[in-house]
């Protein structure tokens, strides 16, 4: 039985050496939220003042991030992955929540606006 325990306890613990980090970044209007996921810490207040905010990202790190603009708008937002290549999005942000794959290094999050006409955005959740 000890041994089973123990087995349990290393696999347990190899398993979380391995396991990815989620961080979260936060957007409302021109504000902008940075905060540890799992400990529900914030870790930085900001204002977008700049056409695109930038969010660097780990190695085994996802990135959550919720766009929470009062109002129906989209924001533009370019991933940028590992390998060199990126990808331009229009996505919702008014109460939308989106998550990173592990191999994106880098996100930029344009300003909230409003698209006009029969427009629709990329990614719809």
């Amino acid at each position: 039985m000890k041994k089973l325990t123990l087995s349990i306890g290393l696999v347990a613990a190899i398993l979380s050496a391995k396991a990815q980090d989620t961080s979260c970044t936060y957007f409302t209007g021109k504000e902008v939220y940075e905060f540890d996921y799992q400990m529900d810490t914030i870790l930085s207040v900001d204002e977008q003042t700049t056409r695109f905010y930038t969010i660097k990202i780990e190695d085994n790190q996802v990135l959550c991030l919720d766009l929470s603009d009062k109002k129906n708008r989209v924001r533009k937002v370019i991933v940028k992955y590992s390998d060199g290549t990126s990808n331009v999005q229009v996505l919702k942000s008014k109460n939308y929540v989106y998550y990173t794959g592990i191999n994106t290094v880098e996100v930029k999050v344009g300003k909230p606006y409003f698209i006009v006409g029969s427009q629709k955005p990329i990614n719809q959740q």
